[in-house]
């Protein structure tokens, strides 16, 4: 595959040209690009916790926010451009600086001191601890 540059100049005088390429190019590449905004998730419910996995490549740990409101965890997270990067003078730029927010409701039996957050390989792991059962221990009532 070989790229052309194209001289702006040369372009903007065949108005017909630049229409057809920017019209076709513009609208299948942004459908394609704005599909896919929130990152995929995998919950797994082990005996003592439950394992959120969040795919989100690209982001350091510092671009997360995640809170915890009564029964509620709260995932943010935002990608923001750096001025080395503004001050490139591209040709063409696809490559998206974004922000996403997801929330989780989380069920009674989450203690909400056993929360910890890891981010490796481009995935968010959020581990939430369950509380003891041990403590709720169900009980046999006999009817007399």
């Amino acid at each position: 595959m070989t790229l052309v540059k194209f001289n702006n100049r040369t372009r903007n005088t065949a108005p017909y040209f630049n229409n057809v390429f920017d019209s076709l190019f513009s609208e299948a590449l942004n459908k394609n690009l704005t599909v896919n905004k929130v990152p995929g998730v995998n919950i797994l419910e082990t005996e003592t916790d439950y394992k959120i996995e969040l795919a989100a490549p690209g982001l350091t740990k510092e671009d997360f926010q995640i809170n915890l409101k009564k029964d509620t965890l709260s995932v943010w997270a935002e990608k923001k451009e750096s001025e080395t990067e503004t001050k490139k003078d591209y040709t063409r730029k696809e490559f998206d600086y974004y922000s996403f927010a997801r929330s989780f409701v989380l069920p009674e039996s989450v203690d909400a001191e056993k929360i910890a957050a890891e981010y490796t390989n481009g995935i968010l792991n959020i581990t939430i601890g369950k509380k003891d059962e041990s403590k709720s221990s169900t009980k046999e009532i006999k009817v007399s």
